[in-house]
């Protein structure tokens, strides 16, 4: 591990101050993704911005009737609390599938939306990854390629998001709270969070430079049967090779995002309007123009039998 500085900080207006001071910061409040990282000397920040104490901890029903949820509450706390479980049941469920209960305790909201890919080629130092080194090459292109987006994806960079609650958030149209130096606000839809790859692999979220979240904000509940339902290659805490986030209602129609297939939450609001004519209808809209290797080919029919499940789930259960 490489030599860096420390700092603790009291309130999101010195947090994001300090992004400022010098260059190569970055904000640490759980670790669970930032450390390992470092260890590997993938991240190498010569400044640490220590936010645990700046008192985001905390959950709020907003005036609307919504739901704010600070940057540092952890996983398991918002997966328990009874609110969240009640009115939305679905990021609940996207969060005890996303980790085991050690992580969860530790992990943080703000962190879980910033965690970083899991492509080995992205943790290999030895091999090319443009989301590492810019301009590197994408090693995963002609290599191991099973577990690699099939949908936005980019000659730079076939990538997956890991995120679960990511996914949830996609379907429940939250929207990110941020404040930046000087005490500028901005509020980013989830659908603009984060980026397709494009040329620019590195820049995986649409923060600007200095930029701190300081919440997630759900709307007000939409009601409805929330599944989220994850198929990976062993039961206990394996990332997603495909899931699926689904609220329906009793008319049949609803919200679908999927996780697994890209760079980030994969949802087409328009693909939604045949969700009442069944999973392949949806499905051959949702995964239109999608861009599959020899091995990772099979996601594309495992979306549609994935949602034809959580179909199935939902109708049980209403």
């Amino acid at each position: 591990m490489r030599p860096f500085t420390y700092q603790r900080v009291k309130t999101p207006a010195e947090a994001a101050a300090a992004l400022m001071q010098q260059p190569d910061t970055k904000v640490i409040a759980g670790g669970t993704n930032l450390l390992d990282l470092m260890k590997l000397q993938i991240e190498a920040p010569a400044h640490l911005v220590d936010v645990n104490g700046v008192g985001l901890d905390r959950m709020n029903v907003t005036p609307e009737g919504g739901l704010r949820i600070g940057a540092l509450v952890r996983n398991t706390d918002l997966a328990a609390d009874p609110r969240v479980r009640r009115e939305y049941p679905l990021l609940s469920r996207a969060l005890l599938a996303g980790a085991s209960a050690q992580l969860r305790n530790r992990a943080t909201t703000a962190g879980n939306l910033l965690q970083r890919t899991r492509c080995p080629y992205f943790y290999d130092t030895d091999q090319p990854c443009n989301k590492r080194q810019p301009g590197s090459g994408c090693g995963a292109l002609h290599g191991y390629s099973r577990v690699h987006a099939v949908m936005g994806v980019s000659d730079a960079c076939i990538a997956t998001h890991p995120s679960d609650m990511a996914v949830a958030l996609r379907a429940l149209d939250a929207v990110v709270e941020t404040v930046r130096d000087g005490g500028a606000t901005r509020m980013i839809p989830m659908a603009e969070f984060h980026r397709l790859p494009g040329n620019t692999p590195h820049l995986e979220t649409t923060l600007r430079s200095g930029e701190l979240i300081t919440a997630v904000t759900l709307p007000k509940p939409v009601g409805g049967v929330q599944i989220y339902h994850k198929v990976r290659d062993r039961a206990s805490y394996a990332f997603a090779l495909v899931s699926v986030g689904a609220i329906v209602q009793r008319d049949g129609t609803g919200r679908i995002a999927v996780g697994g297939v890209a760079h980030k939450p994969w949802r087409v609001e328009a693909a939604e309007a045949a969700l009442p004519d069944g999973a392949r209808a949806l499905a051959s809209k949702l995964m239109a123009g999608a861009r599959t290797t020899a091995q990772n080919a099979f996601k594309v029919p495992l979306v549609e039998r994935t949602i034809a499940a959580v179909l199935q789930q939902a109708r049980e259960e209403q």
